[in-house]
Parts: C-alpha cells; sequence; structure tokens
C-alpha cells in the first residue's frame, strides 16, 4: 500500500494531466449523489470532472459547487435518448462513472452505454445489475453487501465472476474486500462511523480520479478503499459520530499527502 501511496503523492506533485472524469448519476430523488462523487473526484486529484445529469435536477447540481462541470439530457430518468451523448462525454473523459442515484434508469439503456465506453469505469448502485449484460473487462464495480446478490446469484461467487468477465469489484463493509482475477484482498481502513450516506459515491469518486489518473484497476480499487478508510478516519477524529460525507470529502488531501 506504500508504494501505491508514494505513486499517487508523485502524481500530484508534477505538471501532468491529472485526468478528466466524466460522471453518469444522479435522479429527482437523488440529486445530490453526482455531487458527491465529483468533488471527490476533485479532492483525489483529478483536473476536470464533468456531471451527465436528467434535466429536472440540472440547476441543482449545477448550483451546488462551482468547480464542477455540468451537463444534462432530457427526461427524468436515464435512457436510449442519453446513451449516445454518454459515449460522446466518455470520449472526452479519462475515467468514467456510471449509476449513482440513477434511479428508474433503463436497464437496456444502462446495459448498452457501458458497452459504447471505451475509458476505464467505475460501476455503481443502480447500474449493477443492468451492467452484467454488458463487457466488463474495463470495469471497477463497487457494490455494499445489500448489492452484491445478483452478482453472486448469477456467478457463483465474485472471485468466479472477476474471472470470467475480467471487472475488478470491490465490495464495501465493516472490512472492505477488493476481488480481481479470481483473488481476494481485504481493507480494514475505517470507522463505525462511515455507515452514513454518501461515503460510497466518495469512494466511488476516489476510485475514478485515481483511474482517470492512470493507475491499473486493481490498483486504483485497492488504494481507493485505503484513502477513504484513512480520511474516515481523520474526518471522525474531527466530528467524532456525527460525522457526514462531505467531511470525509474534505480530508482527502490530507490523507493523499
Amino acid at each position: 500500500m506504500g508504494r501505491l501511496q508514494r505513486t499517487l503523492s508523485n502524481i500530484s506533485e508534477e505538471e501532468i494531466d491529472n485526468g478528466r472524469i466524466g460522471i453518469v448519476a444522479g435522479a429527482i430523488e437523488y440529486p445530490n449523489q453526482p455531487v458527491l462523487v465529483g468533488r471527490a473526484a476533485l479532492r483525489t486529484g483529478s483536473d476536470h470532472v464533468r456531471t451527465f445529469v436528467p434535466d429536472p435536477i440540472y440547476e441543482i447540481v449545477a448550483g451546488q459547487d462551482p468547480n464542477l462541470l455540468v451537463d444534462r439530457y432530457a427526461g427524468e430518468q436515464f435512457e436510449e435518448s442519453a446513451v449516445e451523448r454518454t459515449r460522446e462525454m466518455s470520449e472526452w473523459a479519462d475515467a468514467l462513472v456510471i449509476g449513482p442515484g440513477l434511479v428508474d434508469a433503463d436497464p437496456e439503456a444502462v446495459c448498452e452505454a457501458i458497452d459504447t465506453i471505451d475509458v476505464p469505469m467505475v460501476v455503481d448502485a443502480l447500474a449493477l445489475e443492468p451492467s452484467l449484460d454488458a463487457d466488463l473487462s474495463n470495469a471497477v464495480l463497487t457494490p455494499s453487501s445489500k448489492e452484491v446478490g445478483p452478482i453472486t446469484d448469477e456467478y457463483g461467487s465474485l472471485e468466479a465472476f472477476s474471472e470470467e468477465t475480467g471487472a475488478v469489484v470491490t465490495l464495501t463493509g465493516d472490512i472492505d474486500e477488493i476481488v480481481a482475477g479470481g483473488e481476494r484482498l481485504e481493507n480494514e481502513t475505517g470507522t463505525s462511523a462511515m455507515t452514513v450516506a454518501g461515503t460510497g459515491d466518495t469512494m466511488v469518486g476516489i476510485v475514478a480520479s485515481l483511474l482517470g489518473q492512470g493507475m491499473d484497476r486493481r490498483e486504483a480499487a485497492e488504494l481507493g478503499a485505503w484513502i477513504l478508510g484513512k480520511t474516515g478516519e481523520l474526518a471522525t477524529a474531527d466530528h467524532g459520530p456525527g460525522v457526514v460525507a462531505t467531511d470525509v470529502i474534505e480530508r482527502i488531501p490530507d490523507t493523499i499527502r
């Protein structure tokens, strides 16, 4: 882990392109997820972050953080009409996120969008189950223990899933588990206070940023889980059990340093 952390520190000190991240996320019920993911990516070192959200929440997302670029698609849910724009954004981006807060998205459109993406991606939350019919050889999946069922139901185990699809999986929980190439690693950083809403979105943004900075998927998943846990430890020391996701995000640079 020390080697991976030093690699990230070296990246952040050099005057090079630290990557562009695209984020397909959010819905009327969840307008804040794109912002949490985006802020986490920026705090991890990404140069540019663009969110792609449904039209009804465009002004909410655009008004929350002036550091984010914000684009929109028509309608209230992600559907076929947004797939081509997603592909275009992936051509701009060095890494892409799809799924956080993506309520009532058309599963076929989500699957098609994932199949059109050539850059490394993080697949999360409501895009996880539709993604199982897509090419995941360039993906990191980030299910919680409540979201992993469809994967294990179809493949039997995360090890088998990672071997058959080429995907990397970060299973979040009391102890995070990273599964890649049929092997399972554990990450024990973090605190019990990090069950608060939004920490999963934070990890997605961290991992996406690492991918956008050129890190291998397995290493990005491993280091991303470690950074989130260590950052959560710092934030919990400041705020105790009242820590919230934005507290964690603001301490990411301290962990990286």
